[in-house]
């Protein structure tokens, strides 16, 4: 198939994944935060094993790797600490989520949408770098779009959206990923040189989300004991990712 059947395949697979809310609905309390924390320490694990496993590999295998591509990975870091703050693109992953104002609803909706057209648009440009590389950096984003969305459908009803409504405008923010899709599509496929650029860019966002955004918060609910739970759903995400090139799925 061509790299553009992927792209759209893969990025309809990850707009699927924002009605996942609706099979957590009976999870309720102190379940549902461990099924939730667990899925965010294999995001994390997942997320870095896709940038040190996958994408720099590929970078540095393609010998396009210079110090200009450092400083792209770091631009990359920047960029989505931006994002993370001046578009207020919060992830809440745990259904628990005080500190959010029920006006926050909207502009929850706003950000993701402005994620998951980034997401869109790395995954496009990933399989244009190589298929085996876009199949990566797809379950990447899939491992960590699960407790993402059901965390946003949370905010969703705590802001006062009944479930239906959290559910539908849920995936309609998770279809921005389609266009985004388009945008990857339409600028590697004119320029070779927008893949070397945008590569680097998307593993340092790996990097920023794993390191800043969902650490943090597997240190937060741990509270005053380590879990070897939370520290096995960060090494399967990597092992996970390092089977990929084990089995020619990855760079």
């Amino acid at each position: 198939m061509k790299p553009e059947i992927y792209i759209i395949l893969s990025v309809l697979l990850v707009s699927i994944i924002s009605v996942i809310g609706i099979f957590f609905i009976l999870l309720r309390g102190k379940t549902l935060d461990k099924v939730l924390i667990f899925l965010v320490s294999l995001s994390a694990g997942s997320l870095l094993g896709g940038a040190f496993l996958h994408l720099i590999p590929e970078i540095i295998k393609s010998g396009n790797f210079t110090l200009n591509t450092s400083f792209l990975i770091l631009g990359g870091i920047v960029l989505f600490f931006i994002i993370e703050n001046f578009i207020h693109w919060r992830h809440c992953h745990i259904q628990d989520c005080k500190g959010h104002h029920h006006s926050f609803g909207a502009m929850n909706l706003i950000g993701d949408g402005i994620h998951n057209l980034v997401d869109g648009l790395i995954i496009a440009t990933s399989y244009f770098v190589s298929i085996p590389v876009g199949i990566a950096t797809t379950l990447a984003v899939i491992i960590h779009e699960i407790p993402q969305e059901i965390g946003d459908f949370g905010v969703l009803l705590y802001a006062g959206f009944t479930k239906t409504k959290a559910l539908f405008f849920n995936f309609i923010s998770a279809l921005m990923a389609l266009i985004g899709a388009v945008i990857g599509i339409i600028l590697a496929g004119n320029s070779g040189n927008f893949v070397n650029f945008i590569i680097p860019i998307a593993a340092g966002g790996f990097l920023y989300i794993a390191g800043s955004d969902l650490i943090p918060e597997i240190h937060k609910n741990q509270k005053k004991h380590f879990s070897f739970r939370n520290l096995a759903g960060i090494i399967l995400g990597i092992l996970i990712m390092y089977a990929l090139t084990l089995l020619n799925i990855g760079a």
